[in-house]
C-alpha cells in the first residue's frame, strides 16, 4: 500500500537548507518505497533559513538589494522574500545586519547598525505590499532598532538637535525623538516580528548583558550599551508614554525587537508557529502515514521553540508517527519523546572532522532516512 511522507525539515546549518534536506529525505525513501506520495515542507523557526522556507514553501520570488551591512559604511547585497500573494514580503534581519557578515575581529555593538534592515522594510514598502514577516535572530547589533528607525525616516537628536550617528554606542547621547518625518506607509501594513525570544530590553536577562559578548562586546562595553538601552527606553516612555524596558522580547537582536514595536507598530508571534501557518503544515500533515523532521543539532533546548519541535507538536495532535534526524543529538534529548516525537536519530556514519561531516551531511541524511524506511517496511 503506498504510503504518505511529510517532510519538514528545517536546516542543517552550513551543511543544507531545509530545501536540501527535503530533498535528501526523498531520495532515502523512494529507494525503498518509489511510488510513494512525498510532501516537501521545508521548515524554519524565524532564525536562519525562514526567508528560503516561506519562499520555497510559498513558491514565491527573492528580491535582490543593497542595503548597509552591519557596519553601516559598509554595503551588503542580499535578499528578501515575496510570497505567493505579491502582498506579503518575509526578510531577515540577519541578511542585513547579521553576526555571520563581520569577521570577528570587527564586531562592535558599539557602532554596528540596524540601519539596512530598516533600509529592507522600505524596499517592501516600495514594492506596495500589505505585510511584512521579520525574523529577527543571529543579529550582530545592540542598537535597540534605532539604526533601523533612523533610515525609515525617524530623527534622533541629542541635546543641541543635532541627529545622532547610528550605533549602539551614541544612545545615551539621545534626548529627543522626531517621528514626523517616519515613513507613513508603516501606519498602512501590518508588521509581524518572528521570534521566541523573551528576553527584555536591558537589565540582567536583556540584550547587552546576555547577547551583548557574542557581538563582541567587553564587560565595559556591556555596562555602556546596558545603560544607553536603559536610557533610550526612558526617552521612548516619556516621549510616547510606550513602557518598553521590561516587555518581553524587547531585548531581540539587541533591541531590534523594541524598536519594531514602538516605531513599526509590529505585534511579535512565535516564529515556528508562524512559519507552520503560512506553509500550511498542519493539512500536510492529516493526510501523513509518516513525518519526518530534523535539524543540524538536536538537545533539550529544541523544546523550546526550534522547527523540529513545532512540527512534533502538530504530529501528536494528530496522532502522527514523527521521526527526526539531527547532525548531532545532545544531551537531555529524551525530554522530546514526551512532545511528540517518535524517534530521533543521528545521521552521522563515523566518527570525522566538522568540516567532513558538513560537506557528507547530504548524504548521510539520505542514508538515514533510508534506513528509517526499511525498517518502516517491513510491515507491508
Amino acid at each position: 500500500m503506498k504510503k504518505t511522507f511529510v517532510l519538514a525539515p528545517d536546516s542543517f546549518k552550513e551543511s543544507m537548507s531545509a530545501k536540501k534536506a527535503c530533498e535528501a529525505m526523498e531520495r532515502g525513501i523512494r529507494k525503498v518505497q518509489p511510488n510513494a506520495e512525498v510532501i516537501h515542507i521545508p521548515m524554519a523557526d524565524g532564525g536562519e533559513g525562514t526567508v528560503d522556507a516561506l519562499v520555497d514553501g510559498s513558491k514565491g520570488t527573492r528580491i535582490s538589494v543593497e542595503v548597509s551591512g552591519p557596519i553601516p559604511t559598509e554595503k551588503v547585497s542580499t535578499y528578501y522574500g515575496l510570497l505567493a500573494d505579491e502582498e506579503t514580503a518575509v526578510m531577515e534581519m540577519a541578511k542585513a545586519n547579521g553576526i555571520e557578515l563581520l569577521a570577528e575581529n570587527k564586531r562592535n555593538p558599539l557602532i554596528t547598525s540596524t540601519y539596512g534592515t530598516g533600509e529592507m522594510i522600505k524596499d517592501a514598502l516600495e514594492k506596495g505590499v500589505k505585510k511584512i514577516i521579520i525574523g529577527i535572530g543571529g543579529s550582530v547589533t545592540n542598537d535597540g532598532g534605532a539604526g533601523m528607525a533612523q533610515a525609515l525616516g525617524a530623527r534622533l537628536l541629542d541635546e543641541e538637535y543635532n541627529e545622532l550617528p547610528v550605533g549602539g554606542g551614541a544612545l545615551g547621547r539621545l534626548a529627543t525623538i522626531d517621528l514626523k518625518p517616519l515613513d507613513p506607509r508603516l501606519k498602512q501594513i501590518e508588521i509581524i516580528i518572528a521570534s521566541d525570544v523573551t528576553n527584555p530590553l536591558t537589565g540582567p536577562d536583556g540584550a547587552s548583558v546576555v547577547f551583548g559578548p557574542q557581538k563582541g562586546a567587553t564587560p565595559e562595553m556591556v555596562k555602556v550599551l546596558d545603560d544607553n538601552l536603559a536610557h533610550y527606553a526612558a526617552v521612548i516612555k516619556k516621549e510616547f508614554a510606550i513602557d518598553i524596558e521590561a516587555k518581553p522580547g524587547a531585548g531581540a537582536a539587541g533591541g531590534l525587537g523594541a524598536g519594531l514595536l514602538v516605531f513599526a507598530g509590529a505585534k511579535m508571534r512565535s516564529g515556528v508557529d508562524l512559519v507552520i501557518e503560512l506553509t500550511h503544515l498542519e493539512e500536510a500533515i492529516l493526510q501523513a502515514d509518516y513525518v519526518f523532521t530534523g535539524e543540524g543539532g538536536m538537545d533539550f533546548q529544541t523544546k523550546f521553540g526550534k522547527a523540529p519541535y513545532g512540527v512534533a507538536k502538530v504530529a501528536k495532535k494528530h496522532h502522527k508517527p514523527v521521526f527526526a534526524c539531527a547532525g548531532y543529538i545532545g544531551e537531555q534529548v529524551d525530554v522530546l519523546y514526551d512532545e511528540g516525537m517518535t524517534a530521533i536519530f543521528g545521521i552521522l556514519a563515523k566518527a570525522e572532522s566538522i568540516e567532513a561531516a558538513l560537506q557528507s551531511g547530504e548524504r548521510n541524511l539520505e542514508r538515514t532516512v533510508e534506513n528509517i524506511v526499511r525498517v518502516l517496511d517491513i510491515d507491508k
